[in-house]
Formats: C-alpha cells, structure tokens, sequence
C-alpha cells in the first residue's frame, strides 16, 4: 500500500502581544501626525497645491514641478495617508493572526482602516470644493474619531480580556464623562474658530462666515468650562484616594488644557503666528487623548478567571515608558 506523505505547512510568523500594542500604539502617533502635517498643508496655503483628487493634476497623480513649494507639500501629505494605511493593515493583519485571537481587537482594528479610507475621501471632497469651511471641519473632527477609535484599539490591546469594572463611584465616572463631552465640544467650536479665521489653506478659499472674535469668546468660554470640570474631577480623585494612575490622568489632562490654552490665548493676541497655530492643533490632539486616557482610568479590565475554558492574555514584556 502506496504511503501519503503528509504536507508540512510553512511556518507561521508569530504575532505576540507586544508586537500587537506597538502596532496599535503606532496608529495613534501616526493619526496624530498627519493631523499636524494637514495643519502644515493649511498653514502654508498649500491646501490646493494639488487642484484635483485623486489626481493631483488633471495629467499626473504627482505634483510637477510647474506647481512649485504648495504641490510638494499636498502631495507629500497625501502620501502620508499610504504610510497610514500600510499601519492599520499591519495592525490588522496582525489581529487576525494573533492567538489567542483578542476579543474586540479585530473590529476595533478593522474600524481604523476603514476610517482612515474614509478620511482619503474627505480630503478629496476638501479638494473639490476648494476648501469649503465645512468639509474641512469635518475632515478634521472625523481626525478626532479616528484617534479615539486608535486609542480604543491600544487599551483594549494592552488591558487584560476579562470584565470591565468601576474603579471609581458612579458620580465620578459621570464626571468624567461629562469631561469627555465639553472636551469634544471644545474641539467643534475651535473647528468653527478656525473657519472664521485667516488660515484657509488657500487665498480664494471661503471663510464660514461667522464673527472671528464671537465664536473665538465662544471657545474660550468651554475652554474655562473644560479647566474647571477637570480640576474639579482631580481633587475629588483624589479626596477619596481614587487609584494613583486615575489621580495621574486627571493632573496629566489638567496641565495639557493649561499648556493648551497658553498657546490659545498667545496665537489669539498676536494674530495667529503659523508656528503657534501648528502647535495649537498637536494641543488639541493631546487634550483629547489625556481626556480619553482619564475616562478609561476610571475603570478596570481584570485578568480572565483561570476557569474551564477561561484565558487570559499572554503576559509578555512591557512596553517602553513612553508608550
């Protein structure tokens, strides 16, 4: 009787845990980049240095030489949404491979990618209605949702799989939430500070039309609603001895507002300096990020029971400090 031998399947490249959170921590330092260098693009009134999407001329999906400084820095923009992509598939990828498979990781994972698909789209109606006020405030608080879908992704990587509990009293964790909110309200009126303002990323471009200096007292009056509630959340953290780490993220979060708004009122009283400007807006990605990091603070995943059919995630290496 003729043997079968049996087919020796190629190695699989293991996908370990660490190797997951750097990924996952990867998308938010990336969504976080392209933020700035989108603000770079407006600043520098490069916004239509490529007129047409996905083309960057009717001709070439490059920028030519004809178009000079603002080509190259829109098209090297757009080409930062490729670097994006080519993480969140990593990320991704490597979810799907992990075993054992993270509950929650490979929707979070998939929500990324999608949303950044969703952002190449926006930017290219940004484009084709020549900068309209609205659809770039879009683009940009659609920017804030991809963050907080990356952030989501990296803490539920790097926090165990079992049950979710309070660390802290209900009326706390309301607290924060209504940090949370005021913190995202904080960002929308800055969006519409910013179409009323001079940086429309092309001379021709429209503003909103709204009064510059009504909607900015507007911003600077959440902005004083977004100080207090945080220090307000960080003494009663820490009246009731709440977990270091959670006392940490509200103290964290309260000297990012106020580096924030030193920038804020300085950019504001010396007509929006572009440097400043540029700065302001990688504030409001670290504002949004300490004010989630202070919501997930409020609560706790514990390690899976060792049960029958109970596993927890592998304990490996801790990342770096600073990630």
């Amino acid at each position: 009787m003729r043997r079968i031998r049996s087919v020796k399947r190629p190695a699989r490249f293991p996908v370990t845990t660490t190797l997951l959170r750097r990924l996952a921590y990867a998308n938010i330092v990336a969504n976080t980049a392209i933020v700035v260098t989108g603000g770079a693009v407006r600043l520098t009134a490069s916004g239509l240095g490529c007129p047409t999407w996905p083309r960057c001329t009717d001709e070439s999906y490059t920028a030519t030489a004809e178009m000079g400084v603002h080509g190259v820095i829109e098209f090297g923009n757009r080409l930062l949404t490729f670097v994006l992509v080519l993480i969140a598939g990593a990320t991704l990828l490597a979810a799907l491979a992990h075993r054992p498979r993270r509950p929650g990781v490979v929707p979070l994972a998939l929500g990324v990618v999608l949303g950044i698909v969703a952002q190449a789209v926006i930017g290219g109606i940004t484009v084709r209605t020549q900068l309209h006020p609205s659809i770039v405030g879009i683009h940009f608080v659609v920017s804030m949702l991809l963050l907080l879908v990356a952030y989501a992704l990296w803490r539920r990587v790097v926090e165990p799989d079992g049950p979710r509990a309070p660390v802290v009293p209900s009326a706390l964790r309301a607290l924060a939430w209504l940090t949370v909110v005021v913190s995202a309200a904080v960002i929308v009126v800055g969006v519409a500070v910013t179409g009323s303002g001079p940086h429309a990323g092309d001379a021709d471009a429209i503003r909103n039309g709204l009064d510059p200096q009504t909607i900015s007292q507007v911003h600077a009056d959440l902005v004083f609603l977004l100080v207090g509630l945080t220090v307000g959340l960080w003494l009663a953290l820490r009246a009731i001895g709440a977990p270091t780490r959670t006392v940490r993220a509200a103290l964290t979060l309260l000297l990012v507002e106020l580096g924030q708004g030193v920038i804020g009122f300085v950019q504001y009283f010396t007509n929006l300096p572009v440097l400043l400007v540029g700065a302001h807006m990688l504030g409001s990605c670290l504002v949004w990020l300490a004010t989630l990091a202070v919501l997930w603070s409020t609560r706790e995943r514990r390690p899976v029971d060792a049960a029958p059919g109970g596993t927890s995630a592998p304990a490996e290496e801790p990342l770096p400090a600073h990630a």
